[in-house]
């Protein structure tokens, strides 16, 4: 495959991928809200770290987005459906609830209304769920290049942590964590007028597999139109999605689900942990933290995307898949070694930067792939399908991270026996890190071994007709 030109790399300015740069930030800044930045927050209110474990199951809602995604793609809100279009319109309704509950955390109190925070959390997840599949919708529907527009809507999302984590942890610091929250709703006012701006895409109408079958069956039972309506529009946007995916790629479509649901598992398991309860135990000020974020995680995630932007149009989606797969890997076990390195900032600076290279490269990748997969009549509702499946089993293993890591800190002997004696000695309190992160690297070696797969399988097909 030849080089990226100049015209390629020019690529990544125009308007739309512009657009889905605000929609990517947009879309990340409320993760870390119900997530790291949270659990710093109830870390430092006094919440133990299994009850902090516990509480990321509130992400639940991003792993089974697939539920509602069918609504959201078939069904256009009144009014703001018509002015709008229906991607837009949903994007809207969510950025305004999202905003809701922005505010509603930000007068909450960890220690005293920890019930409450949750709610609003919750709500703030399913939101913040809604907003993803009808931005990746869109994405799908208005994308020139599906590389760029994967690669802007990566860099946007990965700025937005950074503003949600480093951001929110300086305002917290020098403020309140009720400014921190408040400042996050505001920034999200902007997510709505680049809403307002955006292209408007086409609503897909065409015939879908199976579709004709439905409307001959409403006739022979002789329905009436209001009935065969509903039941067509239920095949439409219940069925018809999952079964036009099996369709075309029959028992090959279990092998890419198994590829989707492994690819972030280990990612998303050390995530709940390394975000930030992990610093604060390793003896990290909230001022520390936040300034190596804002130094280490800006620039490398910068890096990481961009770089997987530029790999994606030069070595395909494949090689991408493999190589961030294999970061992923380094990046756990650098945290691994992290908390041996006694609280050291430039140990920290490592670390912290090799996760957000590996983030932004690996994640550029998926998107990039899954979005590949799509159909067009289906996109709200496949890609959902495709990014919760992706986050189902991440998520479910997530909220037992702090399990975990409880467990391996009252058995140091596992430490020693992973990493030997003196570096389990070295990690200190913090020991019980090290195999956790290991055992987070380890989980990284199934979507390895499908990602050679996946590879040798597509080289074969390229060479048959060749060979022939």
């Amino acid at each position: 495959m030849s080089t990226p030109s100049r015209g390629s790399l020019r690529a990544f300015l125009e308007p739309r991928n512009l657009v889905m740069l605000a929609f990517g930030f947009s879309s990340g800044l409320p993760l870390l809200l119900v997530f790291g930045t949270l659990s710093a927050w109830l870390r430092i209110a006094g919440v133990s770290r299994t009850a902090i474990g516990v509480f990321s199951y509130v992400g639940l809602a991003y792993a089974i987005k697939f539920l509602w995604a069918p609504l959201v793609d078939q069904f256009k809100p009144p009014v703001l459906g018509r002015l709008l279009g229906k991607r837009r319109a949903w994007i809207l309704v969510a950025q305004s609830l999202i905003i809701v509950c922005l505010i509603g955390i930000a007068f909450g109190d960890p220690k005293t209304a920890l019930f409450e925070l949750a709610i609003f959390a919750v709500i703030l997840a399913f939101a913040s769920a809604t907003q993803d599949i009808c931005v990746d919708a869109w994405r799908i529907e208005a994308a020139i290049d599906q590389r760029t527009m994967a690669t802007a809507y990566q860099l946007g999302y990965r700025l937005a942590l950074i503003v949600a984590g480093a951001g929110a942890l300086i305002i917290a610091n020098e403020a309140s964590w009720r400014a921190a929250y408040l400042t996050m709703a505001v920034l999200m006012v902007g997510g709505m007028v680049v809403t307002l701006i955006a292209p408007r895409t086409e609503d897909a109408a065409a015939k879908v597999v199976g579709e004709q079958t439905i409307e001959n069956l409403a006739q022979r039972l002789h329905m009436s139109s209001g009935s065969a309506r509903i039941v067509e529009w239920l095949y439409r946007a219940v069925v018809a999605p999952f079964l036009d995916f099996a369709v075309k790629y029959k028992w090959n479509a279990l092998f890419i689900m198994a590829l989707i649901g492994t690819y972030r598992l280990s990612e998303f398991v050390m995530g709940v942990m390394a975000a930030n309860a992990f610093y604060i135990d390793l003896g990290y000020s909230l001022e520390i933290i936040a300034a190596v974020v804002k130094f280490a995680g800006f620039w490398m995630t910068i890096l990481g995307v961009m770089g997987g932007g530029v790999a994606l149009i030069k070595f395909g989606t494949n090689r991408c898949l493999l190589i961030g797969i294999l970061l992923t890997i380094v990046a756990n076990l650098a945290y691994a070694w992290l908390a041996t390195q006694h609280g050291s900032i430039a140990s920290l600076v490592i670390a912290l930067g090799a996760e957000n290279f590996s983030s932004g490269f690996a994640g550029t990748a998926l998107i990039a792939y899954m979005s590949s997969l799509t159909s067009q009549a289906f996109t709200a509702t496949q890609y959902a399908l495709f990014s919760s499946f992706y986050a189902l089993l991440g998520k479910l293993l997530g909220g037992t991270s702090g399990l975990m890591v409880d467990w391996y800190t009252r058995h140091p002997d596992v430490a020693a026996t992973l990493v030997g004696q003196d570096a389990a000695a070295a990690g200190g309190k913090a020991a019980g890190y090290i195999p956790f992160f290991i055992s987070t690297a380890a989980m990284s070696i199934p979507a390895t071994v499908l990602v050679l797969i996946l590879m040798r399988r597509d080289r074969a097909k390229t060479a048959a007709p060749t060979a022939a």
